[in-house]
């Protein structure tokens, strides 16, 4: 993380982006107090696929159609 003033930011922002990637959190202050905070996006990661998705969840040992049923006769 690199704390920068506005006035450095502005003669940074040429290369700000730059200043981003390898600073990774750039804190923006205003006489000493942050107001602002710049992060990189996180677009490297992809979405998960449904497969690693249900590999995490753990198994139930009734299935759903068994909670529908009870969750119906208690109505």
């Amino acid at each position: 993380m690199k704390n920068l003033s506005i006035r450095e930011v502005r003669k940074e922002l040429a290369h700000l982006d730059e200043l981003v990637a390898r600073e990774g959190e750039i804190v923006v202050t205003r006489r000493g107090q942050p107001i602002a905070r710049l992060l990189p996006l996180r677009s490297k990661r992809g979405m998960p696929s449904h497969a690693d998705l249900r590999a995490s969840m753990p198994l139930l040992r009734t299935g759903s159609e068994q909670h529908l049923r009870t969750e119906r006769d208690e109505q």
